[in-house]
């Protein structure tokens, strides 16, 4: 039965990850043919890096993930702070809400605020670009943030925080010194988890963006539309490595936040 189950989650593994596995290898072909692979070559990684659109959406993606995960991460640490703060059905409506982009459609998400930001660059005199698609991307990042801190937070004993204003500490001081180093690896995790999404975010941004303002998937849809280059699998190749990169941080973390909290508990036992 072990081995049956074994097999089963090989080929579900195999399902998944089959196309990416071609994706890459097609990546390296010395030709531009899609069935056959004539040879190994690094001319498509050249030839990537040496376009300059791709680049420039490489760049313009980047900077919005960046800016969007260190604001969702600051807005989502502070609202989780205060979700743990309210009683027990008040918090439950407050999770609910925040869960409510997560669940929702993307494409929904998108047109939602496409409209948003149409209505008041009507009124506001300001066009699409840089400040509209760093919105978008904070707005379906916080949800993302505050899933991830408040589990820290629950494990946090509530008293440490009045013992070190007792000690001496401002509230500020003993926030950074005594809370935030115990829900440092949720704060983190929200930050890698929105860093990835935002970087291989596509419909959101497709609906929210301007045309000096273009992302990276933005870019490769534009360049699907005509004949598919090998420029596109290196490309894709290199995104799937820095996600997978991002997504094995954020589990090193986890796991050594929970080796860290196991660690600590035969101790607490024996008080």
């Amino acid at each position: 039965m072990k081995k049956l189950s074994k097999i089963y989650l090989a080929l579900i593994f195999l399902f998944l990850y089959a196309p990416i596995f071609v994706l890459i290898v097609f990546s390296f072909n010395t030709t531009k043919s899609k069935t056959v692979f004539e040879g190994f070559t690094l001319d498509w990684y050249v030839k990537l890096f040496n376009n300059e659109l791709i680049l420039t959406s490489l760049r313009n993606t980047v900077i919005i993930a960046v800016i969007a995960s260190v604001f969702s991460t600051i807005l989502g640490t502070a609202a989780a702070i205060g979700l743990s703060k309210l009683r027990k059905i008040p918090r439950s409506i407050a999770i609910n809400i925040n869960n409510i982009p997560i669940i929702n459609p993307e494409i929904v998400t998108g047109v939602s605020l496409m409209l948003l930001f149409v209505f008041f660059s009507a009124r506001m005199n300001f066009e699409f670009g840089f400040g509209t698609l760093i919105i978008a991307h904070i707005t379906f990042d916080v949800p993302y943030v505050v899933l991830n801190v408040m589990p820290k937070l629950r494990q946090l004993d509530p008293h440490l925080y009045e013992a070190a204003q007792d000690l001496g500490c401002n509230p500020l001081k003993a926030f950074f010194k005594v809370v935030m180093p115990e829900i440092l690896p949720g704060v983190l995790s929200g930050f890698l988890m929105s860093f990835a999404f935002s970087l291989d975010d596509f419909v959101i941004s497709y609906f929210t963006s301007g045309s000096t303002s273009q992302t990276l998937p933005i870019t490769i849809y534009s360049m699907t539309r005509r004949k598919v280059s090998p420029e596109i699998n290196a490309l894709s190749t290199i995104i799937f490595i820095v996600v997978l990169a991002v997504l094995i941080i954020k589990n090193i973390i986890e796991r050594q936040s929970l080796k860290r909290v196991n660690g600590l508990l035969p101790n607490e036992e024996k008080r």
